[in-house]
């Protein structure tokens, strides 16, 4: 009966039960949101164990904090600005800062795109890996603001709340990781990979989105599962 009255509950009832001494309303804001906060950290840090670690730290913070909210954003939104903040103290500690001379500007989208044929698995992950990893090269507000609009698909002005920016600081993050990830990227693009003499023969149709879907091996394994923080 409990359970059913969590679930019922939207995320600010559930958040002001916790403040109010809940023991359950937290373990459910995590359950409803753990997956995509992962999704967040994995692909900002590239790290399996880091992004574990930045999620359970910011579910951490955000369990502690919660008599801080007030209302201004949206509980997700609030979730994502941690996790961002936490991935960002980690990955600045360990971020290799690069510079391309490019200036391009192509959306990321043109690299790679969403509807996979069931067939590939392997070619999709070996794709994953190289994002991940050109990612990494990134400086990290670069890399984060590439995250939440190009791979999580969150409006500019959405990514700018959650980031604490403004939009235009988002479009000019976007524009120069793009520009920065080009380079690295560009035999990943389906016309370089389909042209005669490439290793990849398979036709993809165009897509709008580079998130690459989340597979077995990107199960969230922050510690302590889904219960309370």
């Amino acid at each position: 009966m409990q359970d059913a009255a969590h679930g019922a509950a939207n995320d600010r009832e559930l958040l002001a039960r916790h403040v109010a001494g809940d023991p359950d309303a937290f373990g459910e804001i995590v359950r409803r949101h753990r997956d995509r906060l992962w999704a967040v950290a994995l692909r900002t840090l590239g790290d399996r164990e880091e992004a574990a670690d930045a999620v359970q730290d910011a579910l951490v913070s955000a369990y502690r904090a919660a008599h801080t909210f007030r209302g201004q954003s949206a509980v997700t939104t609030w979730l994502h600005r941690i996790t961002v903040n936490a991935c960002l103290d980690r990955a600045r500690k360990a971020a290799t800062r690069r510079t391309s001379p490019t200036d391009d500007t192509e959306r990321l989208e043109q690299l790679l795109e969403p509807e996979e044929s069931a067939a590939v698995p392997a070619e999709r992950h070996d794709l994953h890996r190289e994002l991940l990893q050109a990612l990494r090269t990134l400086p990290p507000e670069q890399r984060a603001a590439l995250v939440l609009v190009d791979m999580q698909g969150y409006p500019v002005a959405e990514a700018a709340e959650v980031l604490g920016v403004p939009t235009g600081t988002v479009k000019s993050r976007c524009a120069r990781g793009r520009a920065r990830l080009l380079p690295l990227l560009s035999h990943l693009h389906p016309k370089e990979r389909n042209s005669p003499g490439s290793s990849g023969g398979r036709n993809r149709a165009q897509g709008t989105s580079v998130s690459p879907p989340i597979g077995p091996n990107d199960v969230d394994p922050v510690k302590g599962g889904g219960g309370r923080a």
